[in-house]
């Protein structure tokens, strides 16, 4: 399921490109499928992150709540292209995309 959502996101990220403003009603429309997809991903996260959570004895979990963050920034960054409040600077912070955390042995090792 994480593997699925992260190739959705990297599909996402591939087809937004924030060099250039929407010239046309077409790549609006496109941008706002884009929105609900990412809304989409969102909720499946979600979803995922409330199912994993009975399997905490693993050594590495996926970091759910990242991932929601930077869906959440993609989001933002697609809505300001679509509708800006002016011309401003991008925001030079870079999306983190590694979503794997190591978690602490329940007992240490001898």
């Amino acid at each position: 399921m994480p593997t699925t959502v992260f190739r959705c996101l990297l599909l996402l990220l591939a087809i937004v490109d924030g060099s250039s403003y929407a010239a046309s009603a077409h790549e609006q429309d496109q941008l706002s499928l884009v929105q609900q997809q990412l809304d989409i991903i969102e909720r499946l996260t979600t979803r995922a992150e409330a199912a994993s959570t009975s399997e905490s004895n693993k050594r590495y979990r996926f970091d759910y709540p990242q991932l929601i963050q930077d869906i959440q920034r993609i989001g933002h960054g697609v809505q300001d292209y679509l509708s800006p409040s002016r011309a401003q600077p991008r925001d030079p912070t870079e999306l983190v995309g590694d979503y794997r955390l190591d978690t602490q042995p329940a007992e240490p090792s001898p």
